[in-house]
């Protein structure tokens, strides 16, 4: 029995077509990270038989769903568990979970990622990270050691190149894997966004300094990915106001307005289906509260800033690319986001993990099961807080 409003005949339950795929509803699961695949050889996982379970237990009818980030190279690995794209062993894998997702009749997409600095020489046989520029994170890395013990190096042009190269590799390697398209990660602190952020590219050449330079990477590798599997099937996700991973942009109304500009100004062969970005309250560390008082304590002077995906949403609709936000969404907040134009869909996480019927729940206005943050990145066992959490009975 419902006990809130039902969303139903809703905005977030009309039909949308996102590039190539049509969906039936706008709930779109989240890119999580959740360390579950099983290790190979040193810095290569698997997907398993409980990333199969898991993927399936969420997908839904026309639904659209976002893999983990998923590194595209043996050194874009920054984690243990994580699964690849990049052996053939892990396309295999992906294969078991993408016919998993389309025998329920959903849509999944690949998140390409390369994590940059946020890794260590421990999960990279050695070799020290890189970045786009010689400045790493402060603190301590998930393996205990400082990440100022192994500064990251800059990257070379040539070595962009290559780079540029292999996310393209990559995307051929996702869709003979059977996904329906990929999502570049270019937000949260990874190796794309470090090249966006003007606190950690301090760069001289033509991939540092101005915002001009500053996209070029990141641009790149939308027009090789879009070349390799077409536009129609290529999202990339920004998180213009992110702070984690020791990001902090000094201007990112302007700065990420201005990669969007030029997103929707490529050619439309290499222009992204959609734009997926993070909103401003959101953060991995701070609770939404203290995330909104370190934005406002950022403005100088007596000027304020209005920090809103607002901003980006605007020169992305005049280009015909589609808007998907993410970042504390609920049952309260995700239908205005959709029906005051704010974004074409909505991505959920934590409550989508803790709910493997989720669309169904939202759907009828049903209960929602809690999440257990303690079991995010990894549990004993490894089902717990992963595939363990309850459906309701049809």
């Amino acid at each position: 029995m419902a006990s809130f409003a039902p969303l139903a005949d809703t905005a977030l339950f009309k039909p949308l077509q996102l590039g190539a795929v049509k969906l039936e509803h706008r709930a779109i699961y989240a890119p999580l990270t959740r360390m579950r695949a099983s290790k190979e050889s040193e810095g290569v996982y698997v997907p398993n038989d409980l990333n199969v379970q898991y993927y399936s237990q969420r997908a839904t009818k026309g639904g659209f769903m976002l893999t983990e980030a998923t590194p595209i190279s043996r050194y874009a690995a920054g984690y243990p568990g994580v699964p690849g794209i990049f052996t053939p062993s892990q396309i295999a894998g992906w294969k078991r979970v993408t016919d998993a997702v389309h025998a329920k009749g959903g849509f999944i997409y690949c998140q390409l990622w390369h994590v940059g600095r946020a890794t260590t020489p421990s999960f990279l046989g050695g070799k020290n990270p890189v970045s786009a520029s010689d400045i790493p994170i402060s603190g301590p890395a998930l393996d205990g050691s400082q990440y100022a013990d192994a500064p990251p190096k800059p990257l070379t042009v040539e070595e962009i190149q290559e780079l540029v190269a292999e996310y393209a590799a990559a995307a051929k390697r996702a869709r003979e894997a059977g996904f329906d398209g990929v999502e570049i990660h270019g937000a949260n602190g990874y190796l794309l966004d470090q090249f966006l952020h003007d606190n950690v590219n301090v760069r001289t050449d033509t991939y540092g300094g101005s915002i001009a330079n500053r996209v070029r990477f990141p641009l790149e590798v939308i027009k090789s990915v879009t070349s390799a599997i077409g536009a129609d099937r290529v999202g990339i996700r920004l998180s213009p106001y992110n702070y984690f991973q020791d990001t902090r942009d000094s201007d990112p109304n302007a700065h990420w307005t201005y990669m969007c500009e030029q997103i929707a100004a490529l050619p439309a062969g290499n222009r992204p289906a959609y734009v997926h970005m993070v909103e401003p309250r959101f953060d991995e560390v701070l609770d939404e509260e203290a995330k909104i008082a370190a934005l406002a304590a950022t403005t100088q002077g007596d000027e304020k800033k209005d920090y809103s995906l607002d901003y980006f949403r605007k020169p992305l609709k005049e280009g015909n690319v589609l808007f998907i936000a993410a970042g504390n969404f609920k049952r309260e907040n995700c239908l205005a986001k959709v029906k005051g134009g704010g974004a074409d869909a909505v991505v959920f996480g934590r409550l989508f993990l803790a709910n493997p019927d989720f669309v169904r729940r939202l759907r009828e206005g049903l209960e929602f099961n809690q999440y257990d943050r303690e079991t995010f990145y990894g549990a004993n066992p490894p089902e717990k807080g992963y595939t363990d959490y309850p459906a309701l009975e049809v």
